[in-house]
């Protein structure tokens, strides 16, 4: 089983971002959830070759604005 180390940038820098490890590789289109906004990935790249069981990605993602989770 390969665990993700998912560096998150967000787009405009309004956010920190953060780094997380995940189970699935994340794709494009998809939410992840930061603190306690919402956000859509718009980008990902291999930051590094995987090594053994583990694989390095950066993500660049973009807040999501719905009625439950406006952009902050």
């Amino acid at each position: 089983m390969i665990t993700y180390k998912v560096s998150y940038v967000v787009v405009g820098g309004e956010h920190p971002g953060a780094i997380a490890n995940e189970l699935e590789r994340p794709r494009v289109g998809g939410r992840v959830r930061i603190g306690r906004a919402l956000y859509e990935i718009v980008e990902i790249h291999e930051a590094l070759p995987p090594r053994e069981d583990f694989a390095f990605l950066h993500a660049t993602v973009r807040p999501v604005q719905t009625a439950e989770h406006p952009a902050e």
